[in-house]
């Protein structure tokens, strides 16, 4: 058996992140998957959204395969972050599925291009707007990963679940049961830590 090579490697990164940050929404309600939990108002709704959008913007207009349902978009929904929240009319399933469909167009990208494959990133700045498919590859999965730790703080401050899968905490082997006493922990290390104990 042959090794993967880098853009199999890089893909299949890409998709891990994708996957956590919709099984993220798993299990909650519409209030929940909404409400801003941090005070930028980040949501885990709102992650997705953003994540449609970026992910069919890189790998689709960049490289002349333009995603129709996110093509302009930022022109045509010009309020600040209009693409980090949803809307009472926005349905999780409509944007689920929009992030479904721009995800495929994407990987359709990923597959039929080379890593060498030029692109333009129009936004960019000149001297950075000449791209390939590798460094889309890598900006992308980047982007997708940090929102993926978002979305992780988000799930735990709306109901305490943790973990990369439900069959996956990454909590080195701390419990549930554990953990409240692990912050506690903490919480007093930094207290000592910043003279006020």
């Amino acid at each position: 058996m042959s090794a993967p090579g880098p853009k199999d490697v890089l893909h299949r990164y890409l998709r891990q992140g994708r996957e956590v940050v919709v099984w993220k929404l798993e299990g909650l309600g519409e209030y929940d998957i909404r409400r801003p939990m941090t005070p930028t108002g980040t949501n885990l709704l709102g992650l997705v959204k953003h994540l449609a959008i970026v992910d069919s913007g890189y790998f689709g207009e960049v490289f002349g395969r333009p995603f129709a349902e996110t093509v302009d978009w930022f022109e045509a929904h010009p309020e600040p972050d209009a693409d980090m929240w949803a809307t009472a009319d926005e349905s999780r399933e409509a944007i689920l599925a929009l992030y479904e469909r721009a995800t495929a167009h994407s990987d359709a990208t990923i597959s039929e291009l080379d890593l060498d494959a030029p692109g333009t990133v129009g936004h960019w700045p000149a001297e950075r707007a000449e791209v390939t498919l590798q460094q889309m590859l890598v900006h992308v999965t980047t982007e997708t990963h940090r929102h993926a730790g978002h979305a992780d703080i988000c799930r735990e401050l709306a109901d305490g679940a943790v973990g990369h899968r439900p069959d996956h905490l990454n909590l080195g082997g701390n419990e549930a049961a554990r953990l409240l006493g692990h912050r506690a922990r903490l919480d007093r290390e930094a207290r000592r830590a910043a003279g006020m104990t």
